[in-house]
C-alpha cells in the first residue's frame, strides 16, 4: 500500500523527501564516515596504494548500508611528485613556496637555473617573442578575480594552468611557473593538473604561492631580472588499474530508468581532500542510504565514486565507455564537487525549460531547506560527458565563499569542514536525488554533442556556476 501510495500521489512523494532531508539534518554519520576518509586514508591520488584503499573502503560502506555495489575497472595515470623546490638566487636568495603541477615532468638532478619573464595573459608572452622568452622562465601572474560567482572566476582564473608550459616552451622557454589559483593565501601554493600540447617541448611547469608570484613580478617591474632555480623530481610510470566504485538501489516501477548521482574518490596528493571531494563522496554514501531506509523511488538510483578525476578524467570517460549504449536510459545525473559548505540550490544543462522544470519540482521539498536557486549551467567534471549524450546534468550549488582558499593544497584537511553544514547539503543532494527518481516527468533532454578527443579538456572542471547565500553562515564572506 505504501508503494501505491507514493506513485499515485505526489504530494507523498514530496513528503517522502522531506522525510529524508529531515533525517539527514538529524544524523552525524556523513561527517564520522569523512573522518575516517581523510584521517586514515588520506590523500588519495590516482594510482596510488592510498587511492586503492580508498576504493575498498567504498565499496566496504555501501556493503554496510545493504546496498548492491560493484567495481567498475578503469585504467589510471600515475604521476608521483618526488622532490621538488624552488629558490629565488638573485637578486637575493629566498626560497620561494611552490607544488609541482600534476603531470608535469621533472628537472635535471641540478634543477634548472634561469632568469624569470613575468606574463599576465598568453597576449603579453607572445608580444614578448622568442627572442626574450629563449631560456627564461615564464611566470604566468594571472590573479583569481572574484565577481560573486567563485566557480565561473575561477574557470578563467585557472586557464594558464592548462596550457601554459606548452605555449611558453613554444617560444623556447625552460620552465612554467603560474601565480596559485587561488582566493586566499598564507604563502599556500595551490597545485592542480596540466596537459603538455603534442606540438611543444615538454618543460618543468609548478605553481608558486600568490606572494611570490607577486613578488617576482614587482621586481620585474622595478627593473630587475630576478632568477629561480627549479628543481622536481616528478614523474610518471605506467598506468594502473583503478576503479569506480558504483552502487545502485533498483526502481520499483521503471528500474531500466537510471538517475546517477556522483562524486569523485580520488584527490590531490597534498592534503587531504576533505572538500575536493571527499565530502561529495561522504554526501553520496548518506544519499544512498538514506533513499534505501524506505521503499525504493520509481526508477533506479546509481551512485558513482569515480576514479581519476583530479588528473585525467578517466573514471567519467571510462563509465560513459562501459555504459554507452545506456546513454538513453539515464535521465538525469546530478554531481557534488565544491565543498561541503551549505547548499543552496542546483544548478542544470539540459533541454529547453529544463530551469523551470527543476524549479517546479524541486521546490516543495528544497524551499524549507533554503535551497532556492535553480539556475542553467550545471554538471561537472565526471558528468560532462554524459551530458554530450543529451542527459540532464546538473550540478549540487554549495556556498563556495572559502572553498579555493584550500582547493588543491596542504590545508584541504577535515578542520575545514562544519558538520552541521555537511548535514545540510547532504540533505538536499538525498531529497533532490529521490525527486529526480520518483518523479513522473522527467528534464528534458539535451542536445547530442561530440566527446573529446583523448588528451583534451584534461583538466579538473568544476560547475559552471554557483550560488552564493545572502548572508553566508559563519561569516564565510
Amino acid at each position: 500500500m505504501v508503494l501505491c501510495g507514493l506513485a499515485a500521489h505526489p504530494a507523498l512523494a514530496d513528503w517522502r523527501a522531506r522525510t529524508i532531508a529531515d533525517e539527514a539534518l538529524k544524523t552525524t554519520s556523513a561527517y564520522g564516515r569523512l573522518e575516517v576518509l581523510t584521517d586514515t586514508i588520506g590523500a588519495r591520488l590516482a594510482g596510488s596504494e592510498a587511492e586503492r584503499r580508498a576504493v575498498a573502503w567504498a565499496r566496504a560502506e555501501f556493503e554496510k548500508d545493504g546496498i548492491a555495489v560493484r567495481l567498475e575497472p578503469v585504467m589510471v595515470p600515475v604521476w608521483i611528485r618526488g622532490e621538488e623546490s624552488a629558490v629565488m638566487v638573485d637578486p637575493f636568495q629566498q626560497p620561494l613556496s611552490m607544488l609541482g603541477l600534476g603531470g608535469s615532468i621533472g628537472t635535471p638532478p641540478e634543477g634548472i637555473t634561469a632568469p624569470v619573464v613575468v606574463v599576465t595573459s598568453k597576449e603579453d608572452l607572445l608580444a614578448l617573442g622568442e627572442q626574450r622568452v629563449r631560456g627564461k622562465i615564464v611566470l604566468w601572474d594571472h590573479p583569481f578575480v572574484r565577481t560573486g560567482d567563485e566557480m565561473a572566476d575561477y574557470g578563467k582564473a585557472v586557464v594558464h594552468r592548462g596550457s601554459g608550459a606548452s605555449d611558453a616552451a613554444r617560444l623556447g622557454a625552460v620552465a612554467s611557473l603560474i601565480r596559485s589559483v587561488g582566493t586566499a593565501s598564507l604563502r599556500t601554493p595551490h597545485t592542480g593538473a596540466m596537459r603538455y600540447a603534442a606540438d611543444a617541448p615538454k618543460i618543468p611547469a609548478a605553481a608558486l604561492s600568490i606572494e611570490d608570484a607577486m613578488l617576482l613580478h614587482r621586481l620585474a617591474r622595478a627593473g630587475h631580472e630576478p632568477v629561480v632555480r627549479l628543481t622536481m623530481s616528478a614523474r610518471t610510470e605506467p598506468d594502473r588499474e583503478g576503479a569506480n566504485v558504483v552502487a545502485e538501489i533498483r526502481g520499483r516501477e521503471r528500474p531500466e530508468e537510471i538517475v546517477l548521482v556522483g562524486a569523485h574518490l580520488d584527490s590531490w596528493d597534498v592534503g587531504t581532500g576533505a572538500i575536493d571531494d571527499g565530502a561529495g563522496c561522504v554526501m553520496v554514501l548518506e544519499t544512498m542510504r538514506l533513499i534505501a531506509s524506505g521503499p525504493p523511488p520509481r526508477r533506479t538510483v546509481r551512485a558513482v565514486l569515480y576514479a581519476n578525476e583530479e588528473n585525467g578524467l578517466r573514471g567519467g570517460r571510462g563509465y560513459k565507455a562501459a555504459h554507452r549504449d545506456a546513454m538513453d536510459r539515464h535521465v538525469a545525473a546530478i554531481e557534488t564537487d565544491s565543498g561541503a559548505s551549505r547548499a543552496v540550490g542546483i544548478n542544470v544543462k539540459a533541454g529547453e525549460g529544463a530551469v523551470e522544470a527543476l524549479r517546479r519540482m524541486m521546490t516543495p521539498a528544497l524551499a524549507p531547506l533554503g535551497a532556492t536557486v535553480f539556475k542553467p549551467g550545471g554538471g561537472g567534471a565526471d558528468i560532462g560527458v554524459l551530458g554530450r549524450s543529451g542527459v540532464p546534468i546538473m550540478g549540487l550549488l554549495l556556498d563556495t565563499t572559502r572553498y579555493f582558499d584550500w582547493h588543491h593544497t596542504h590545508a584541504d584537511t577535515l578542520d575545514k569542514v562544519d558538520p552541521e553544514e555537511l548535514q545540510h547539503a547532504t540533505a538536499v543532494l538525498a531529497a533532490a536525488v529521490w525527486i529526480l527518481a520518483d518523479a513522473e516527468e522527467t528534464l528534458p533532454r539535451g542536445p547530442i554533442e561530440p566527446d573529446p578527443a583523448p588528451g583534451e579538456a584534461e583538466e579538473s572542471g568544476k560547475p559552471a556556476a554557483t550560488g552564493r547565500p545572502a548572508k553566508p553562515k559563519n561569516g564565510h564572506d
